[in-house]
């Protein structure tokens, strides 16, 4: 039977020092975002700033509700949902794909190079049109924008992951009569998934971009077309509410990959 050490009086020190720590950062992210919207709303009840300009935080409240009693709200939240995960979940699946045949066959990562290089650098908002005929006008076009956007970006960051892979644990594998399936299986491919959650966590803001400007450019539903339609009808309650919609909806995706990879560290021990 295994005897349990007992945790020293320094250990318990520390770690009731990091717990304190913590929520005190907590307690002041929180009174900075309340301090925030307090600042918001007295400043448009005071007349220090235009509410219809700006709005205020109870006016966004206020169309909250008619959106949630008018039953757009799901429609207009689910769509920009939906899109944004087809497209962060291709770009993702794709740009690994390609890393890895890049990394595979070394003659196709040189011919590549200068084309990601010129895409990489090209804005691909001006695609947005090229899409909108190829595709249509609908979601297939937004879905090919956020494509677009995310694409690149995680082949690059992968393939740069795959050739920064320890060579010398690559020739210890080759020394002892791997293939170069089970180098990739074993070593590259475990050794980048700090790159991959990485990668993905910058692919949450890139596809959330991708899908506001293929909603301000073709869109019927979604929260891109809700801040283009209450900035032509001037109503900024309506942009700020989608506004903050955006945000939380950004936020809590980025939350799912963080949890992804606490998943992945506890039971594989993979660090990030």
């Amino acid at each position: 039977m295994i005897e349990r050490v007992p945790i020293s009086s320094d250990r318990v020190l520390w770690l009731r020092q990091q717990t304190r720590h913590r929520r005190n950062i907590r307690v002041w992210q929180v009174s900075l975002v309340v301090g925030l919207f307090a600042l918001w709303e007295l400043s448009t009840r005071w007349g220090w700033s235009d509410g219809f300009l700006i709005s205020s935080p109870t006016r966004m409240l206020e169309t909250f509700w008619t959106l949630c009693r008018g039953g757009e709200l799901l429609r207009h939240v689910g769509t920009s949902c939906l899109e944004t995960v087809v497209g962060f979940t291709l770009g993702t699946l794709l740009g690994t794909l390609v890393a890895v045949v890049m990394w595979w066959w070394p003659a196709v990562a040189e011919v590549l190079d200068p084309y990601l290089v010129v895409l990489n650098a090209l804005p691909k908002t001006a695609l947005g049109p090229i899409f909108i005929v190829w595709m249509g006008a609908g979601a297939g076009a937004i879905v090919m924008m956020t494509l677009a956007i995310s694409l690149i970006v995680t082949i690059l960051n992968m393939y740069m992951g795959f050739q920064s892979t320890d060579e010398q644990k690559i020739r210890l594998m080759r020394s002892l009569g791997a293939d170069r399936g089970q180098i990739l299986r074993m070593l590259v491919f475990p050794a980048n998934c700090p790159t991959l959650f990485n990668t993905l966590k910058v692919n949450v803001g890139l596809s959330w971009v991708g899908v506001i400007m293929g909603e301000f450019l073709v869109s019927r539903a979604g929260l891109g077309y809700l801040i283009v339609y209450g900035s032509q009808v001037f109503n900024m309650d309506l942009v700020m509410t989608s506004v903050l919609l955006l945000a939380v909806a950004a936020v809590l995706m980025y939350r799912l990959v963080l949890w992804g990879e606490k998943i992945l560290h506890h039971y594989w021990g993979v660090q990030s």
